[in-house]
């Protein structure tokens, strides 16, 4: 395995796909996005499997099975997860700025420590502290690791206020290339941009919750679109190119698990 580069509070570092089928998830990443997977339990008494993903020797995700009745009408989804310096001290500042703590600092023997946040917005964010896992290997231009993060909401003034003062996060708001009057917020860590957010406004949103959204790096964006249908998954937003910044497609797992993909004309964060 390859070594992860030590991530800094606030950084995202790890991503995962939680699914109610993992082999069927499995045949259609390896085939996607040429992971290479690899099967092991659970650590400690947790039970069950956890899937790693990896391009060459670096881990770049993980899959795992949502059992149990606390996964009860929970879509299969990807996940996001942001590197704290103390779960336990993020998470009770997130609460006292507004967030939902849908699962509390747990640790997890030999891996690190976790907790799962809902934000004042409604968009689930992960935070993580390793130990034994030190999160993604590999982040953005190599093909098949996660390139950016984009947060869709429907009040972006609330979620800056929430993300500006856990993460310590600035922003910078510019207008959309060719589009008339939608803007795009960068998150920035110092000089770094390390996410996006998008405002969820008009019909094209209707029905769909606040989320954190992982952009999947690709060599060529149309072809891998094209790919995603004939293994058995679904296109959302067919490929559309920004200029200056790339091709990206909004697709969807066989399982139901939806994320982008993306091909840049510009380097990833």
């Amino acid at each position: 395995m390859t070594d992860a580069p030590q991530y800094a509070h606030g950084q995202f570092c790890w991503h995962e796909v939680a699914t109610r089928d993992v082999a069927a998830a499995k045949s259609f990443y390896e085939r996607l996005l040429g992971w290479s997977t690899q099967d092991n339990p659970m650590p400690g008494d947790m039970g069950g499997i956890y899937t790693m993903a990896r391009i060459g020797a670096g881990d770049v995700a993980g899959l795992y099975a949502m059992d149990g009745p606390h996964f009860e009408g929970v879509p299969a989804h990807w996940e996001s997860h942001v590197w704290v310096d103390d779960v336990a001290a993020t998470v009770a500042r997130a609460k006292g700025l507004g967030a939902t703590v849908l699962a509390d600092t747990m640790e997890i023997p030999g891996v690190g420590w976790m907790a799962v946040l809902k934000d004042p917005s409604g968009a689930v964010v992960n935070l993580f502290k390793g130990s034994g896992h030190r999160g993604a290997a590999q982040q953005g231009m190599t093909p098949g690791a996660v390139g950016w993060n984009e947060l869709a909401t429907p009040d972006p003034d609330a979620a800056i206020a929430f993300y500006t003062q856990l993460f310590g996060w600035t922003t910078h708001t510019a207008p959309v290339p060719g589009t008339e009057g939608m803007v795009y917020t960068t998150f920035m860590q110092g000089d770094q941009g390390i996410g996006g957010m998008m405002a969820m406004e008009g019909e094209a949103w209707a029905g769909i919750p606040p989320h954190w959204m992982p952009y999947l790096t690709v060599a060529d964006c149309k072809d891998r679109t094209a790919a995603v249908e004939t293994l058995g998954g679904s296109v959302r937003v067919p490929a559309q190119t920004v200029p200056g910044v790339g091709t990206f497609a909004v697709v969807a797992d066989p399982t139901g698990a939806t994320f982008s993909i993306m091909q840049w004309d510009m380097p990833a964060a």
